[in-house]
């Protein structure tokens, strides 16, 4: 059986995720009032929804007035191969448009090449465009074949500035995995202490049952402390899941 004070604080750190090629106005708008409704009955709702960049407007425009945030994917999402001047224009317009938060995607070509001042450097180019917007920075780990890489690509984005660091887009086979959540995390309690401020983890990729997502925030609470399982600092990027822990949680709290 679940945890249900712990499910109950996960479900407030989702972010209801809508990145599919058909989306458009009318959708996004209904998938944003469908978010809206699955706020539980003491007003527990998701921490954000993640649009492209086009739909932010309709997203801020559907959630006014509840809470919800609104995070845009941008800087060339999902493979990241554009120059760095153009990715940090869409993330200006993601913001712009009133995304609270921006997703980008780390250049792992760069990274792979052995070029970590280059990504370095565009993740700060991107934060810097983010102004008072938060910047989560998407490793995509299943192309990372390491830990090394992982641990690699994790300090690079913390160090370019990035306010939490993201496992996957959940556009490749390989999406979230605990052992790459693992590496990450490590990095992120490093740099804690270092930088002396919050860095977020967000999982993402694949995580579609109230499960899944447990082990995600089970691992973080005992790596990062009791304290660490709040949406300022750790995310889960889903779709599926939404419906699937407010069912759960609405379940249980009938049954008590």
């Amino acid at each position: 059986m679940l945890d249900y004070g712990l499910a109950k604080r996960v479900f407030a750190c989702i972010d209801n995720t809508t990145l599919n090629g058909t989306d458009n106005d009318a959708t996004v708008e209904y998938f944003c009032r469908r978010t809206r409704e699955l706020t539980l009955d003491d007003g527990t709702h998701v921490a954000a929804v993640c649009v492209y960049p086009r739909y932010v407007g309709v997203a801020r425009h559907t959630l006014e007035g509840i809470g919800i945030g609104v995070t845009s994917v941008a800087g060339a999402f999902p493979h990241g191969q554009l120059p760095t001047e153009l990715k940090v224009e869409e993330v200006r317009y993601a913001v712009a448009q009133g995304a609270d938060e921006v997703d980008v995607v780390i250049s792992r070509g760069l990274l792979l090449a052995g070029e970590d001042n280059a990504v370095r450097d565009e993740v700060s180019a991107l934060k810097e465009a983010c102004g008072t917007s938060r910047l989560k920075v998407i490793l995509e780990t299943g192309e990372l074949p390491s830990p090394t890489l992982v641990e690699r690509a994790s300090q690079l984005a913390i160090d370019g500035g990035a306010d939490f660091i993201k496992t996957s887009t959940g556009k490749i086979a390989i999406g979230a995995t605990l052992e790459a959540s693992e590496s990450m995390l490590n990095v992120v309690k490093e740099n804690v202490k270092i930088y002396k401020k919050p860095i977020g983890f967000k999982a993402a990729g694949g995580i579609s049952t109230p499960e899944e997502a447990m082990s995600y925030a089970e691992m973080a609470k005992k790596m990062m402390g009791e304290d660490y399982i709040n949406n300022q600092t750790f995310r889960i990027g889903a779709s599926r899941l939404t419906e699937r822990l407010h069912a759960f949680l609405t379940f249980q709290s009938a049954a008590n």
